[in-house]
């Protein structure tokens, strides 16, 4: 980076995060020199080094979403977790692709979370006036959240923070008419055993200014992981429970709930009225059972068919331990057919964090991206990209092509994009899966035509991504 912009970038990201930690100053958001992703591990082990790690711009699954199609300005606009040089810092940044001419812009840097951990990364959302908020995560409580909008409806060239709170897993949905309902996890300490708890929580907003109180809807022993999705005017959620006493990487267990009211009211599957928060292991929310089984479960995505039925996408393995001691890893889906919840998977993969993204399209086709393939870190976090698809609800699946080959590192979380047009479907990110290494991001098309990289460093203000597969 030559010095002037050297300068411009760090003056302007100092002007933006200001010393006292409270609402930014609304200029020009500096730009970086390309698209950089951080990489971040978790977790010490010793023959694969980490329980999971990687380049993860794109995690964790309990984020999202990372990436929304605007149709009135043609472009998709998305958020990631980047950083410049040797990965000393994580930068929320903001972009967008321009369907129109096929390029991007230089990112824009939202802040400097001031930590490499990609527990803090940031998600996106778009409201029905086309003004772009971010919601930029915390891991826990040592470390402030914030809520960012856009300065001007499709324009990421300067935003104003409205909210300085805490927040983790932050998981926001706006529905028009109605505004905004976040669903997030807020830590807790078990007074007794003195392990974090997590619990679910929502925070709702007509306006993403003004927020209730943080409300928690579910505290099962040492609490959950949860993804969730929007199907008009119907958020669903659907999580796991970490028992006691060991919490964490013993997660077990399957529940789901919907509310068509912004989380005034949540309900089972089939309607019956919930009374929150759920507290109890067997309670009617329950989808499916592995803790007598002593099975894992790793949540993925949530995704509904055509009649706004949900399915779940969610993996099984014997432990939370990297390599090959807890396999089979099973990637699953439960699929509410109105009448009870029918549970298939066939397709294996090589580490419990392997995450991957599901469509359900008009047709009935189930299509699924993710890194299933072993990569050039086998039994490390991700692995090759792939494209599965299903015409029988789950049953059986067919990989109709292998996205990605040869990489020098493995490919990690890939992220649908909400309201997608065909050309840039999934976006995600690759580095090393057992040391410190440069990340690239990318992303494909919906038939998996090709993968593209994002510039890693950019000659001008807008390039085309490159073919890389």
């Amino acid at each position: 980076m030559k010095y002037g912009r050297f300068l411009r970038t760090y003056c302007g990201l100092f002007l933006l995060l200001g010393l006292s930690g409270g609402p930014a100053l609304s200029a020009e958001l500096p730009t970086a020199e390309g698209y950089q992703g951080i990489w971040y591990s978790n977790q010490k082990q010793d023959e694969y080094v980490y329980k999971y790690s990687g380049g993860l711009g794109t995690y964790c699954a309990k984020h999202l979403p990372f990436a929304v199609y605007a149709k009135e300005v043609d472009k998709t606009f998305f958020c990631y977790g980047g950083t410049v040089g040797k990965n000393k810092t994580l930068l929320h940044m903001v972009s967008y692709y321009d369907h129109k001419t096929g390029t991007v812009p230089r990112p824009r840097i939202l802040l400097d979370k001031k930590t490499t951990d990609a527990h803090d990364n940031p998600v996106i959302a778009l409201d029905d006036k086309g003004y772009i908020w971010i919601f930029s995560s915390s891991h826990g409580t040592s470390r402030p959240s914030y809520i960012s909008v856009s300065e001007k409806p499709n324009d990421i060239s300067a935003f104003r923070r409205v909210s300085t709170t805490n927040f983790s897993y932050p998981q926001p949905h706006y529905i028009p008419g109605k505004g905004f309902l976040l669903l997030h996890t807020k830590y807790k300490t078990h007074s007794k055993l003195k392990k974090p708890q997590r619990t679910l929580c929502q925070m709702a907003s007509p306006d993403g200014v003004h927020w209730s109180k943080p409300k928690m809807y579910a505290h099962i022993e040492m609490g959950h992981y949860q993804v969730s999705a929007c199907h008009g005017d119907k958020i669903g959620v659907t999580f796991n429970m970490h028992p006691l006493p060991n919490g964490l990487n013993w997660r077990t267990n399957l529940y789901y709930m919907e509310t068509r009211d912004m989380g005034k009211t949540w309900t089972t599957v089939d309607g019956q009225p919930l009374a929150l928060p759920l507290t109890t292991v067997d309670n009617p929310a329950l989808v499916a059972e592995y803790r007598s089984k002593k099975r894992n479960v790793y949540m993925k995505d949530l995704e509904f068919d055509a009649e706004g039925r949900p399915v779940i996408l969610y993996l099984t393995s014997g432990g939370w331990e990297s390599g090959p001691v807890n396999s089979p890893r099973t990637w699953q889906t439960a699929r509410w057919t109105g009448k009870d919840w029918d549970i298939q998977g066939s397709i294996q993969s090589d580490n419990n964090y392997d995450m991957g993204s599901l469509r359900i399209e008009s047709d009935g086709l189930w299509r699924l991206i993710a890194p299933t393939e072993p990569g050039p870190q086998p039994f490390n976090t991700g692995g090759e990209v792939a494209l599965w698809t299903s015409r029988d609800q789950g049953q059986t699946w067919q990989k109709i092509k292998q996205l990605t080959h040869d990489s020098r590192y493995n490919h990690g979380y890939c992220r649908k994009v909400l309201n997608a047009r065909p050309d840039f479907f999934c976006l995600w990110a690759d580095g090393h899966g057992r040391k410190v290494s440069p990340s690239r991001l990318y992303f494909t098309n919906r038939d998996g035509d090709h993968v593209w990289r994002l510039p890693y460093k950019m000659k001008s203000d807008h390039e085309k991504p490159q073919v890389a597969w």
